[in-house]
């Protein structure tokens, strides 16, 4: 398994009981601040919002992985989002973003929130003429690029920040390292039935436990469930009902799960995956590999979450607990 150097900058805020050391960019210093530490300051800061009452990490909160616990999160206004916040570490190197897949960066990404008018609301365009107008952001843009602040830097500042947000040290990662006792034996259980009778590493492969595909699993069936996932990014019908498979990395704290929230639990999900037509029986395309029921048992069941359970990094532990 390829190592991932571990780099994670966090905020300066004391959220459920985890002391997150912070930065401040400070003018005086002889030292000018970098992309990720502006980036970091960006994100952190209603000023992007058009009412300046949220930031981006008002809904990507740092002790869930950067992501929520609610089903949707709220814009400006007490306006519900359409989708499932998702969490955001791990994604350098992720060919695209969002749930329907429209973004081919982080950098054509990071600006969508801000205008988005269910989430920050702020036309692209406000949110450079603020940054411009506001001393300390103006001097660190030409400090950090040379020049006054534009889309273009904006975007590049909030990708190198969420750049850093990668994370590498779970159980599993320790267990993987080759300590045999990183994993319970419950879990080591759990990561045998993931690869094989579960079948879950057909979709979630590979170092982030992601293939980085589009995956219709049976949870659009235009009437009860009517979010069309990634028809509406490219209008082709073949990929009406196809949802951006995640990376399982920190899922402990990512729930509520999907794009919608609808399972509210990592055993909520494994009941899906293990009995489909319970759950949702019409769903439109769904995926061949989901026709026939896993037939896990209760104990595989409780085995395969808790292998889930510890794909999770350590710096998480007491929100998950």
């Amino acid at each position: 398994m390829k190592r991932r150097k571990m780099i994670f900058i966090l905020p300066g805020m004391l959220c459920a009981g985890i002391l997150i050391a912070g930065f401040s960019i400070n003018p005086r210093s002889a030292d000018p601040p970098t992309k990720a530490q502006l980036g970091e300051k960006l994100f952190f800061d209603p000023l992007l919002s058009k009412d300046r009452s949220i930031s981006c990490a008002s809904c990507h909160i740092p002790q869930y992985g950067f992501a929520d616990t609610l089903t949707f999160s709220i814009g400006i206004h007490h306006t519900a989002t359409k989708r499932n916040t998702p969490g955001i570490t791990n994604l350098s190197g992720r060919p695209n973003f969002f749930w329907d897949g429209r973004a081919a960066s982080l950098e054509e990404q990071a600006l969508q929130p801000i205008a988005n008018p269910d989430e920050m609301g702020l036309p692209v365009e406000e949110a450079v003429q603020r940054l411009n107008e506001h001393d300390s952001y103006r001097q660190y843009f030409q400090q950090v690029f040379n020049s006054a602040p534009t889309a273009k830097n904006l975007s590049q500042a909030l990708a190198a920040f969420e750049r850093t947000l990668e994370t590498a040290n779970s159980p599993y990662d320790r267990y993987i390292a080759g300590n045999d006792s990183a994993l319970t034996p419950s879990a080591i259980r759990g990561r045998m039935l993931f690869i094989g009778k579960a079948n879950c590493n057909n979709c979630h492969s590979g170092e982030d436990f992601t293939a980085d595909r589009f995956k219709n699993i049976g949870l659009y069936n235009g009437t009860t469930l009517k979010d069309a996932g990634r028809f509406d990014a490219t209008k082709d019908s073949a990929h009406l009902g196809f949802f951006k498979v995640p990376s399982l990395r920190n899922v402990a704290v990512t729930a509520p799960y999907m794009h919608n929230g609808m399972f509210k639990t990592l055993k909520d999900v494994i009941a899906y995956y293990n009995t489909p037509d319970s759950i949702v029986h019409d769903g439109i395309h769904r995926d061949l590999s989901l026709n026939k029921p896993l037939h896990l048992n209760k104990d595989e069941m409780t085995d395969l979450e808790n292998f889930l359970i510890a794909l999770t990094d350590d710096r998480f532990k007491v929100a998950h607990h």
